[in-house]
């Protein structure tokens, strides 16, 4: 039997760990072969451990500490002043083999600093990228990145896209098939968009071994056209965070609606089973936890403002990239394909 550790920031996001802990003994309890080291300041932990099962605590170990990396910190300080913070401690972790994966909801600049420094990069990669599947008409799409660069070269939106290839492939049932790879735009043509996304855009046409289709529009991100969509991580967190205000909009019109009077309510009533179906697809919430690619070990970043069902995805994403073991699956994949995609290399 093989035993599962991950390693959980309990102090990021809004909520601390309130929730984290609890979404963790939520977790533990579908997952026999899990054992959790829970991050940060023991006291805290343990009064949020008071009234979980006691059966609990035997996969359950703390390490503690009381420095904290806040959303308002820079990452290039926090890397020199808080080393001993949960987030730097839980990837410590990771790095010294304790652990295979890491949980946390905190800063994702200060999670990208530290998870560059203490994991490093997988060889021929600069940048770890946020990547996540996306609800569409036909299943999911991935994209990447979702925020964890702000600004980026074409040469690294290239490597972003070979990962997020990389990983579909990787969980696809045909794995000989290339997955479709598109780049976020505001138009199909080839006149349109800003130099950066032009430039990539020359460059992508240029990488073997891809099936690049263009660009794409953000009012098809949804169609389920392309397997792999690439953008900068300021479009596509903007972009992940716009969608989640919408589907959270119109289930908020949806029960407004529904309880206007008698008859809507009892429309309401026939249509539970869809509507909750319709929810189920759509819901943010399932969807939470998205991986840090690029390094050489499993880090998932969980929404800042998770509640608990999206921190227990969260979780469950960090027990299943584990299993699988996605750097190395990713190394391997990606082959010598990296210094071997440019013409002009």
């Amino acid at each position: 039997m093989t035993i599962t550790t991950l390693a959980v920031d309990c102090m990021g996001g809004d909520s601390g760990p309130s929730v984290m802990v609890q979404a963790a003994c939520e977790v533990l309890t579908g997952n026999p072969d899990l054992h959790l080291n829970l991050v940060g300041d023991e006291p805290s932990i343990r009064a949020c451990l008071t009234r979980m099962d006691q059966l609990f605590l035997t996969r359950l170990s703390i390490t503690h500490t009381d420095e904290i990396v806040v959303m308002d910190d820079l990452p290039s300080k926090v890397i020199r002043q808080k080393t001993n913070s949960s987030m730097a401690l839980a990837l410590q972790l990771v790095a010294d083999g304790k652990a295979q994966a890491v949980v946390s909801s905190g800063n994702t600049g200060a999670l990208m600093a530290f998870s560059r420094m203490i994991l490093k990069m997988v060889p021929g990669i600069s940048r770890p990228a946020i990547i996540s599947s996306l609800p569409t008409d036909s299943g999911v799409t991935r994209m990447i990145d979702l925020g964890a660069n702000v600004d980026c070269s074409p040469e690294q939106m290239v490597q972003f896209a070979l990962m997020g290839a990389a990983i579909t492939m990787a969980n696809a049932d045909n794995t000989d098939k290339l997955p479709s790879v598109a780049l976020l735009n505001v138009g199909s043509e080839s006149i349109k968009g800003n130099e950066q996304t032009k430039n990539t855009h020359e460059l992508m046409q240029k990488v073997h071994n891809i099936n690049y289709l263009g660009f794409i529009e953000g009012n098809d991100v949804f169609n389920g056209d392309v397997d792999v969509i690439v953008c900068d991580g300021f479009v596509g967190n903007v972009l992940i965070k716009a969608s989640e205000g919408v589907v959270q909009m119109i289930v908020r019109r949806l029960k407004q609606h529904f309880s206007r009077n008698l008859l809507s309510r009892l429309l309401a009533a026939l249509s539970t089973k869809v509507l909750k179906s319709f929810h189920k697809s759509v819901d943010p919430d399932r969807h939470n936890g998205a991986s840090l690619v690029g390094l050489q070990g499993v880090v998932i970043k969980s929404h800042g403002a998770a509640n608990l069902k999206a921190t227990v995805a969260a979780i469950q994403e960090a027990v299943r990239e584990a299993n699988y073991d996605t750097p190395n699956e990713l190394q391997r994949r990606l082959g010598q394909q990296i210094s071997q995609t440019m013409d002009h290399e």
